[in-house]
């Protein structure tokens, strides 16, 4: 069991950084800071409100939770001011909204392509074919017409990277399976099956968006962040960190939710095997646009996938649907936020970016020609690093990167921390900086985060 003068240094104020914050305010430990680079704090769950009152998320946030434990953080948090939704999801796809998944709800396309869906499917269904990559998990799990139509557009979309060079195990309840028989019954009954997945329904919160639940998550120990502290160096051998500013930073341990690639690059000293790992790890970038609009909106959707070429962007949320105060008057405006991958194997113009946003919104008729002439607002965010990719290299270099930097005292944690997409939801992130101080101070395992293979 730890000692209580032990002082222990958090980088990063996002959702695995305030966790752990949160868990070591409710320990009664004394002795530690949480550093976070920037002016604001939530990481990639952060929000954003500009001069004119329109609120604006990193992307498509929703709160659903599959712990008790982060349940009852929101609860403590927000005390009440969130709403509920009912997921209203949606697949832009040949002209048309289909509800999702796309793959339970096939009725809705063209009857030649709902037969090639079908048969496809049959081809496959029962088969137990080995897969080496997700792109042929993709079709031996849906057959060719699922993975033409949409699951191979959208992923190549979404990932913008190879999807023969990722691997498929992380799926689990990412994606929803198939069942041949429930599938063809929904086609010959005309039954709409929309409810699969964690997320059915959701919270959100009433006020600041996403990041308004962090903000004040944080307001329980303000004091214990300091925020435009950049760390550019950690000295694994001394236990002590480096700030961009000159300042150093001592620790006992380190709970770290930077990303892993980077924390390879300025960790000292690094054996090259380590540094090479951390090269092995493969990431891509987001372009988010918001755009508010001065009319009342017509829609209930809540966010929408778009696998075809017709726009930029794989995802648009009807952000102001999930609460009426993203906007200054929900009787007067409507805010859309797209989401957009770029990577070096998908080039993305970003200085074109809301133009291209715009074109697409067109495109997919989210909105008419003369709603260009209603625009009130809009906002762009760029984050290098989106989506941790889980590769087919990944696993591997995480078993070397890990055990060797908890070797130094230091845990490697979160949505790029940990480097596991399949865990790197807002529930996900923070439960593991709750149990990564459980582990330190405890000695209790961590049962959110496991090193895959081990």
């Amino acid at each position: 069991m730890m000692k209580k003068e032990e002082r222990i240094v958090i980088i990063g104020a996002g959702p695995c950084g305030l966790g752990a914050g949160w868990r070591l305010s409710e320990l009664g430990h004394d002795n530690w800071i949480i550093l976070e680079k920037e002016q604001y704090v939530g990481g990639l769950s952060a929000s954003f409100t500009d001069e004119k009152g329109f609120t604006y998320d990193i992307g498509g946030h929703v709160m659903f939770s599959h712990y008790p434990y982060f349940d009852r953080v929101v609860e403590e948090a927000l005390r009440g001011d969130y709403l509920e939704h009912q997921r209203e999801s949606w697949i832009w796809l040949t002209d048309r909204f289909i509800p999702y998944p796309f793959q339970n709800n096939i009725r809705y396309l063209p009857k030649r392509k709902v037969i090639e869906c079908l048969v496809g499917l049959a081809e496959c269904w029962g088969e137990k074919r080995e897969s080496r990559n997700f792109y042929e998990w993709i079709l031996n799990t849906f057959g060719k017409g699922i993975a033409r139509y949409f699951m191979l557009p959208y992923n190549r979309k979404n990932w913008g990277f190879p999807l023969t060079k990722m691997d498929h195990h992380w799926i689990a309840e990412r994606v929803s399976v198939v069942d041949f028989k429930r599938v063809l019954t929904n086609v010959l009954y005309q039954r709409d099956d929309v409810s699969w997945g964690p997320n059915a329904t959701f919270k959100f919160p009433l006020f600041g968006g996403t990041g308004g639940l962090f903000s004040r998550i944080a307001d329980f120990f303000r004091d214990r962040i300091r925020l435009g502290e950049k760390v550019v160096g950690v000295d694994l051998k001394e236990k002590k960190i480096y700030l961009e500013n000159g300042k150093g930073e001592p620790y006992d341990f380190l709970i770290s939710t930077m990303p892993l690639d980077r924390l390879a690059e300025i960790g000292n000293p690094i054996p090259n095997e380590v540094k090479k790992a951390g090269r092995m790890l493969s990431f891509n970038g987001g372009l988010i646009v918001g755009v508010a609009f001065s009319r009342p909106t017509d829609s209930t959707k809540c966010w929408m996938y778009f696998p075809e070429k017709t726009s930029p962007f794989y995802r648009v949320t009807y952000l102001s649907n999930y609460s009426p105060k993203i906007v200054p008057d929900i009787k007067r405006y409507f805010l859309l936020l797209a989401e957009t991958t770029y990577s070096r194997y998908r080039r993305i113009p970003k200085e074109k970016i809301v133009e291209l946003t715009l074109e697409g919104f067109l495109n997919t008729k989210l909105i008419k020609k003369e709603d260009l002439k209603r625009i009130a607002a809009t906002y762009t965010i760029e984050i290098d690093h989106s989506y941790p990719i889980p590769t087919l290299k990944r696993n591997e270099a995480l078993r070397v990167l890990h055990p060797f930097f908890e070797a130094h005292n230091v845990l490697s944690r979160g949505r790029f921390g940990g480097y596991l997409y399949e865990i790197g939801n807002m529930d996900h992130s923070f439960m593991q900086g709750k149990e990564a101080v459980d582990r330190i101070l405890l000695g209790k395992e961590e049962t959110v985060w496991r090193l895959p293979g081990a």
